[in-house]
């Protein structure tokens, strides 16, 4: 095979598997609405600062997300168990 005819081989066959990792790569927003979707189901009167608490678990932080959540009116089981899904 000449040179010039496998460059647009091997080019289609990396952006095939670049365009499956692009497809099957996890959204960020999923971990954080499961975080809020779990609040607003066991939480319900606690609206205030949960998206912002919710990023705070999905980037890892997540004393930080227990302790907005406590402090915006969840209670303790409510915030570690949010704050888990947001991961």
């Amino acid at each position: 095979m000449r040179p010039s005819a496998r460059t647009p081989s091997i080019l289609a066959a990396l952006a095939l598997a670049l365009g499956g990792a692009v497809i099957t790569a996890p959204s960020a927003q999923a971990d954080v609405k499961a975080c809020e979707q779990y609040v607003a189901k066991h939480a319900a009167n606690v609206t205030d600062g949960v998206a912002e608490a919710c990023y705070q678990g999905y980037v890892g932080n997540l004393t930080s997300c227990n302790s907005s959540l406590v402090a915006v009116g969840a209670s303790k089981d409510v915030a570690s168990s949010a704050c888990e899904a947001s991961r």
